[in-house]
């Protein structure tokens, strides 16, 4: 009765911020999900990432695809954690979670784009 309810789900992989300017560089086939608010993207954010917010995102998964490579970021880790949780629960299979998020960006001195 109780099985489903505690069911476990395979461990979330995390990436650094340098890991993943690397696979952008090389233009590895990824999806980069920014998972702040609208104002938070509009003042920084990777070039390339998408703007699908965290309370958004439940409601846009039909324009991600389950297979495809995603990677979430938001400020400094913890909302995009809980957005690969969510996106691990409906069914994708390819979730990774950029530690640190765009403080670590910064202050690793990588390149982000305003607007």
């Amino acid at each position: 009765m109780f099985r489903n309810l505690f069911r476990s789900t395979p461990a979330i992989p995390s990436i650094s911020v340098r890991d993943l300017k690397a696979k952008l560089d090389a233009r590895e086939p990824i999806t980069l999900v920014d998972v702040r608010q609208p104002e938070e993207f509009k003042g920084g954010h990777v070039v390339g990432a998408r703007s699908l917010p965290l309370p958004m995102l439940a409601n846009r998964l039909g324009e991600l695809t389950k297979t495809d490579p995603i990677y979430c970021i938001c400020l400094s880790g913890g909302r995009s954690q809980s957005a690969c949780d969510l996106l691990q629960r409906q069914g994708f299979t390819n979730v990774t979670n950029v530690v640190g998020g765009m403080s670590a960006w910064q202050q690793a001195g990588l390149p982000s784009k305003r607007g």
